[in-house]
């Protein structure tokens, strides 16, 4: 866990007062997850009285020491700026839960540019609901802090067979990108849904090396209406509107026929999906 150098009464001067009431509020609350002060000072190697300033804000410690602390409790640098309680709102999630940040929590390592670019991306699968049918989108991946996700919309006449309504809000879908060993995966879902598809796509070899193939699963019953898993094919368009505004125009149903060449030879219309 890496810790910015701050500040202090040991370094180039005082740190500001504003940074050390928040590290001693901070303090303050991590500590009762301790049995004792005097237990915690000896787990840190640190002097009672001078933890004791800390806490009260009235000193700064050395960046080793803030990094001790830091380690010591499982947080970040961020506790010289925001409350212990905002950072643990905005990490929340069960990837960060000890009891499987070890197992799962590498599956949401940053997925690099090389590996997934950022940018617009032309999809197509089968219909879930009417195998005579496929689906065509348009999706677009971009990156927030340290995380790679993607969104975009259903397919109006796809809300429309389920009974749902078919505004954009509530057609949109957003998803969490993660790495796999041999590609990538996303967990996709609508706002407030409590349903959710899995992706797994990998590049395949091409002129322009930009396809990705892979499946998607909804997770629904086995006696339910309709298909589970589908192939699906995903085309990199960057950014460029002379390729995105076109693909955002034919988006919706189509036949096999209405397919392009890649989509029809990608997706295998004719094979069971093995």
């Amino acid at each position: 866990m890496s810790v910015k150098p701050a500040t202090n009464s040991n370094t180039r001067g005082p740190a500001p007062a504003e940074l050390r009431s928040m590290l001693g509020a901070n303090l303050r609350q991590l500590s009762q997850r301790a049995p004792s002060i005097s237990a915690l000072c000896r787990d840190l190697g640190i002097n009672r009285t001078q933890f004791n300033r800390y806490l009260a804000g009235e000193s700064f410690p050395r960046p080793d020491v803030l990094h001790r602390i830091c380690s010591y409790f499982q947080v970040d640098a961020r506790i010289l700026l925001e409350s212990v309680q905002d950072i643990a709102n905005n990490d929340a999630g069960v990837l960060n839960n000890p009891a499987i940040s070890d197992y799962l929590g590498n599956a949401m390592r940053p997925v690099s540019e090389e590996e997934f670019p950022s940018g617009f991306y032309r999809f197509a699968r089968r219909s879930f609901l009417d195998e005579h049918m496929f689906v065509r989108g348009l999706i677009y991946v971009f990156r927030s802090r340290d995380g790679t996700f993607l969104k975009g919309f259903e397919a109006k006449d796809a809300m429309r067979q389920q009974g749902l309504p078919s505004d954009p809000s509530t057609r949109e879908f957003r998803g969490a990108v993660m790495p796999q060993e041999d590609g990538i995966a996303a967990l996709v879902s609508r706002r407030g849904a409590t349903t959710t598809s899995f992706n797994f796509l990998a590049r395949i070899p091409s002129f322009e090396n930009n396809f990705w193939v892979g499946y998607v699963t909804r997770t629904v019953r086995e006696n339910v209406a309709g298909r589970r898993v589908e192939r699906l094919v995903y085309e990199y368009l960057g950014k460029d509107m002379a390729h995105v505004l076109p693909a955002a125009r034919s988006a919706g149903f189509c036949a096999e026929g209405d397919l392009l060449a890649y989509q029809r030879n990608l997706l295998k219309p004719s094979e069971p999906f093995v």
